[in-house]
């Protein structure tokens, strides 16, 4: 999989040759969060070229890690599968993802602020039950971005299918959420609450009581949140 092999017997260095070349753990975190198709591992690694995410799946594929297979119904569109061998590396990729959450520094992790990548982890894990069973749009304003970057929409339809638009998807909006991308980052890595960020006036919802109320349950987490941080 690579040419800069360790030349040793050690199951740790073999691992490591698989796995330790630059982006593979973090598509790997895709993997195991249930994306597979290209356009969605994409949305999850944004910053990783077209040209180098099919490079690290040919080689997940070669190593036996992913499987390739068609899309029902579509002839030209194909999926990423976990294999087994896959499947055994979501305990590992979690674990660096706890360590990352209890041990890394705060500030160097807030550097490197994403509003996309924030909205899909948002959107992957939006909590349905607390919204209400009709469709349900939820807008997302950081005031501080370019307008380019600035409004997103996740919706949630009746059959709790939750969407992420960038463009404005031209349905009534139940609730507007006004709030910096450094505060929506400190909320879903679990580093602050809906409510301290609202009473200092940070994040400003406006719409329905109840739906504003329940921000915290419907919101969801970072699967990392429940770790505490050690370290400042």
């Amino acid at each position: 999989m690579t040419n800069a092999s360790y030349r040793q017997f050690c199951p740790v260095a073999m691992a490591a040759e698989v796995l330790c070349t630059r982006w593979t753990v973090v598509l790997l975190r895709e993997l195991v969060a249930g994306s597979t198709r290209f356009n969605e591992l994409r949305r999850g690694v944004p910053r990783m070229s077209p040209g180098l995410l099919s490079k690290r799946l040919r080689e997940l594929e070669a190593a036996g890690i992913v499987a390739r297979e068609p899309v029902p119904g579509s002839k030209e569109i194909e999926a990423y599968r976990l294999t087994q061998a896959g499947r055994d590396l979501q305990p590992v990729v979690e674990a660096i993802g706890m360590w990352g959450q209890k041990w890394v520094e705060t500030e160097p992790s807030l550097e490197n602020l994403d509003a996309e990548l924030l909205m899909w982890d948002m959107r992957r894990n939006l909590n349905t039950e607390p919204v209400p069973r009709e469709r349900t749009v939820i807008e997302f304003i950081y005031p501080e971005l370019p307008e380019a970057e600035r409004t997103w929409w996740l919706i949630v339809e009746p059959d709790r299918s939750v969407d992420l638009c960038h463009v404005d998807p031209g349905f009534d909006v139940d609730l507007y959420v006004t709030v910096d991308l450094r505060t929506m980052t400190e909320i879903w890595m679990g580093l602050r609450s809906v409510s301290d960020a609202a009473e200092r006036g940070a994040l400003v919802p406006v719409g329905p009581r109840r739906l504003a109320a329940t921000m915290q349950a419907w919101l969801g987490l970072s699967p990392f949140a429940r770790q505490e941080k050690l370290a400042g």
